[in-house]
């Protein structure tokens, strides 16, 4: 029972699921950029700028399902460099280094490039799906 449930109402878990990583991953950028939900504004030009502009971007078109797949993967990148740059240097154990959400966003958008956009996405009307 419980599996012909799920297996039922996959796409909107899914769908909930690909919002919520999204509009997430764009307040980390919101932070970065604007300030936002007492985050500290940093220079436009520099790798926490960057950092900035794909969460905030790549947050927004995950959320809509907008390029969905292309997104996550820039996302993911973004993920694997947060964890290098600002985290590996505390040691491998991602609770101790504090990681542990730079890997959480990774896993999340390996699961969204496989997915992309989902049964409702613009994606989906843009490009016209078979």
């Amino acid at each position: 029972m419980t599996e012909k449930f799920l297996n039922k109402n996959k796409d909107y878990f899914y769908f909930v699921f690909r919002i919520l990583v999204g509009f997430m991953f764009f307040q980390h950028g919101a932070q970065k950029l604007f300030g936002m939900f007492g985050g500290n504004t940093v220079e436009i030009f520099s790798l926490f700028g960057l950092a900035g502009v794909i969460e905030f971007f790549g947050g927004i078109f995950i959320a809509v399902g907008l390029f969905t797949r292309f997104s996550a993967l820039i996302s993911a990148l973004d993920m694997v460099g947060a964890w290098f740059i600002g985290h590996i240097g505390s040691g491998w154990i991602p609770i101790v280094n504090q990681g542990e959400l730079a890997l959480l966003y990774f896993a999340s958008f390996l699961i969204i490039i496989v997915y992309g956009s989902g049964r409702w996405g613009i994606d989906n009307s843009l490009f016209k799906r078979r």
